[in-house]
């Protein structure tokens, strides 16, 4: 059986956050709502003492490289309309 591990970095500005406080409120909403709809290790990755920008590392591990694949697809596409983040880019990869 092979392992599959998929990477998702999540690059984010939060025009709303006024200290770092207020970034650090909606990071750990978001980090806990996708964990939950999609049972995913997420981490704050960089950015950490800057209030308004922030990057976030997201990981996946199956023996399916489509479903990897997928899943964080679909982290992308729900983070698209986060309205207190505004999702800038993203980088996927899947190693196999």
């Amino acid at each position: 059986m092979d392992m599959v591990v998929g990477t998702l970095k999540l690059f984010f500005v939060l025009r709303e956050s006024h200290s770092l406080k207020d970034k650090r409120r909606v990071l750990r909403r978001l980090k806990q709502v996708l964990f939950n709809k999609f049972r995913v290790a997420v981490a704050e990755v960089d950015h950490q003492d800057t209030w308004q920008r922030a990057t976030l590392g997201i990981a996946a591990v199956g023996n399916d490289g489509e479903h990897v694949n997928a899943v964080l697809s679909k982290v992308v596409d729900s983070v698209r309309f986060v309205p207190e983040a505004e999702m800038l880019d993203y980088e996927l990869e899947i190693f196999r």
